[in-house]
């Protein structure tokens, strides 16, 4: 295996959507840094059900849905 080629593996920690926090290992940022989420699995509608709204960030989720809308029609004549 080469020598020097590979990132960094410290320590870190994560803090949740609802503000709880856990310390992991990782090669994301310097020792000591907080990564702070903004979509976990306590927030994320794939693990939710769907039940919490996704946080709209600069209108990207807005775009999207205006360049998509319309993309699948349900009643579509055939």
């Amino acid at each position: 295996m080469k020598q020097d080629i590979h990132p960094g593996y410290h320590t870190i920690k994560v803090v949740m959507t609802d503000g709880s926090e856990f310390t992991t290992r990782s090669t994301w940022g310097k020792e000591g840094d907080v990564m702070h989420l903004d979509i976990d699995p306590k927030s994320h509608p794939a693990w939710t059900g769907g039940q919490q709204q996704l946080v709209d960030r600069g209108g990207r989720l807005s775009r999207f849905q205006k360049k998509f809308s319309g993309f699948l029609k349900a009643d579509e004549k055939k």
